[in-house]
């Protein structure tokens, strides 16, 4: 993306966060106008007579867990692999970006969520420099001792409640004896609900959204019998880049992060930037997620790269150079292929991991078919980083 289009696209950005559409509109058919500046234009961007914006590139329409052809990293999916290119209104191309340039889709209401008898799924609200709401699942079954604690961050467009129904990570609490947090991120925040992961402001500690959610973390360790060393983040999508951001922010805070279908830290800073990094994946900046990491992404993922998932694991080990690297594979009980890479340090213990899958989109792996972004097939990506998590304690 040349400089004249990013400037061009940072400032419909700004117009339309701000609802002047039609200055917006104006603007973008002005950029992809065929008389602009050789050069100007963004080769996968072109326009019609009517306004219609073509996008050319390979899409999975959003719920779908499979691509039309399954990737590999040694044959990764081309561009414009698709026969004929996606149409995308131009209204469409600005409510995408308006909502932080995740994929727009219409909203779910989930079935209510399961609770055992004797366990809680509370509804709670952190204020302080701005406030949150969240759930909290306290399970039944409660261990002596004070117990792990796992927050979970939704994608776009999802709530606590369908994240919740689709990993299937509160029956795992009770299984094991944890705490689950449910941050939600409301539409005031962002239009679509994703964690903003993309802007400088919530990219660091002490401000914006790492601050709130490590706000939250504070909150439950203050009021609920929660084992303040044993404190770990993982999300999907948007959610899974936010993680990784406190990974690299809040060490003192989460002993582990799990970044399922997402993106490194300062992987965008702001929303063209956001678009690439989706698009063809994104090195991240320097902080590095000082925390071990487990990483989960669809070889078949058109929404968010497969490169993403091997940055957010290279920044889990640029401080490392005493790990052993272990390599399998295996298929899933509902079909799918997948390798698993582990960097172990002596003792054995996974410090980093990378779970790759064959054929599976932008979805939670092994996820279950009430919650949205889910893909039943496995492998169960709920369990194994419940699994990678209670390894590690904070040092």
């Amino acid at each position: 993306m040349n400089t004249i289009f990013a400037r061009g696209m940072s400032r419909a950005t700004e117009l339309t966060r701000s609802g002047r559409l039609g200055e917006a509109t104006a603007l973008i058919q002005s950029l992809l106008k065929p008389t602009a500046q050789p050069g100007s234009r963004d080769p996968d961007l072109r326009s019609e007579d009517d306004g219609t914006i073509l996008i050319e590139g390979s899409f999975t329409r959003m719920g779908e867990t499979t691509a039309p052809q399954a990737a590999t990293r040694s044959d990764p999916p081309a561009a414009g692999s698709f026969s004929r290119p996606r149409r995308t209104g131009l209204r469409e191309t600005l409510d995408t970006i308006a909502a932080g340039g995740m994929p727009r889709r219409g909203e779910v209401t989930p079935r209510p969520v399961d609770v055992p008898e004797g366990a809680r799924f509370l509804s709670l609200s952190h204020h302080g420099t701005g406030r949150r709401d969240y759930r909290l699942y306290v399970p039944a079954r409660q261990p002596a001792r004070p117990m792990p604690l796992i927050v979970m961050l939704h994608g776009c467009t999802q709530s606590p409640e369908d994240f919740a129904i689709g990993t299937g990570m509160n029956a795992l609490a009770e299984e094991f004896g944890c705490l689950v947090a449910w941050p939600a991120q409301p539409q005031g925040a962002n239009a679509q609900k994703c964690w903003n992961w993309y802007r400088p402001e919530d990219q660091g500690k002490g401000r914006g959204e790492p601050a709130l959610i490590a706000g939250i973390v504070a909150d439950i360790l203050r009021d609920h019998p929660a084992d303040p060393d044993r404190v770990y983040a993982a999300g999907l999508s948007a959610g899974g880049a936010a993680a990784a951001i406190l990974g690299a922010s809040y060490p003192e805070t989460f002993a582990a992060v799990g970044i399922h279908s997402g993106l490194p830290a300062g992987g965008a800073r702001d929303v063209p930037s956001a678009f690439a990094a989706m698009r063809g994946g994104s090195r991240g900046n320097a902080r590095a997620v000082t925390v071990p990491a487990i990483v989960f992404h669809g070889l078949a993922d058109t929404t968010v790269h497969p490169g993403n998932g091997e940055a957010v694991v290279a920044q889990a080990l640029r401080a490392r150079s005493d790990l052993s690297r272990v390599c399998t594979s295996g298929v899933s009980d509902g079909g799918h292929t997948y390798r698993q890479t582990r960097h172990e340090d002596v003792s054995g213990r996974s410090i980093a991991e990378h779970w790759e899958i064959d054929g599976a989109g932008h979805a939670w792996a092994g996820g279950q078919a009430g919650g949205s972004y889910t893909d039943p097939k496995g492998p169960d990506a709920s369990r194994e980083m419940l699994r990678f998590f209670l390894q590690h304690r904070r040092l």
